[in-house]
């Protein structure tokens, strides 16, 4: 006899109805996952690598889904709705990363104004790299964990779960504006008379300022979404009529953004970083 936790469809206890729209997600993806890899190996950046990834991520991601809303059989399998719910929350450092370092990197061709001696300190941790790349696998490491623990039979632990889970989207939420505000300074300079140092006349790069405009109130629709459910109830964002409209949806017009000819610079415009 099965046990009563073997009779229970998870997927569809947690409202994965549309194996159809799933299913197109992951086949939208798949062009945008090729021609970021073609990029990657006609020249390699970061921003490239990573978007590459978290393409795959979301073609993998997708795949689940579609399979967990359209087959009886797969809805019970809770390993694998965890898995699909981590792979979600994981790719979104691919997409977040990306937007940040872009936009690091574009700075980097335009004559910036020295920050003031008041400003320095601030400026200097708001562009850290590094220091952004360890917040975001902080958050990463709650969100995962919160996703692990919210599955326990025990309230205490799937209280403690739901803790990690809040952690981690307030820190991206953090993230996406801290990422929205460099966007606008980069904005601001690429708009300023003489600023651009090359000759680069591509569509992509002329026009960048807007195109990351764009992404960036994409990303804060994304997050802003997922921390309101956080908070307030986390069953609503399994809700397909507003999970697609706001968050797979802007996700995926963001990354068709990011494949504007041009918008990436290639390394070797890119200023070596002292």
């Amino acid at each position: 006899m099965p046990s009563n936790s073997d009779d229970i469809n998870y997927a569809k206890l947690l409202g994965f109805e549309s194996a159809v729209a799933a299913a197109i997600f992951a086949a939208l993806y798949v062009p945008f996952f090729a021609w970021f890899v073609r990029q990657s190996l006609k020249g390699p950046t970061y921003v490239l690598v990573m978007l590459s990834v978290f393409c795959v991520t979301r073609i993998t991601a997708f795949v689940i889904r579609a399979l967990l809303a359209g087959s009886d059989s797969v809805g019970h399998n809770l390993s694998l709705l965890i898995s699909d719910e981590i792979l979600f929350g994981v790719g979104f450092f691919g997409l977040l990363s990306s937007a940040y370092i872009l936009v690091l990197d574009r700075m980097l061709l335009f004559h910036c104004p020295k920050p003031t001696s008041v400003t320095r300190a601030l400026t200097i941790m708001v562009t850290n790299r590094r220091l952004f790349r360890i917040v975001m696998t902080v958050a990463v490491a709650l969100g995962i964990t919160g996703v692990s623990l919210s599955q326990s039979s025990s309230p205490d632990i799937v209280g403690l779960g739901k803790g990690f889970r809040l952690g981690s989207t307030i820190t991206f939420l953090h993230l996406t504006v801290l990422q929205t505000c460099q966007t606008l300074k980069l904005a601001r300079v690429e708009r300023s008379s003489g600023a651009y140092r090359h000759d680069n006349e591509s569509w992509g790069m002329k026009n960048g300022s807007y195109i990351l405009c764009a992404v960036s109130l994409l990303l804060l629709i994304r997050e802003i979404f997922v921390t309101a459910v956080t908070i307030h109830d986390t069953d609503i964002q399994n809700n397909e009529h507003l999970w697609y409209p706001l968050l797979a949806l802007p996700e995926i017009l963001a990354v068709a953004f990011y494949a504007t000819p041009g918008l990436v610079p290639p390394r070797s415009e890119l200023p070596m970083q002292g």
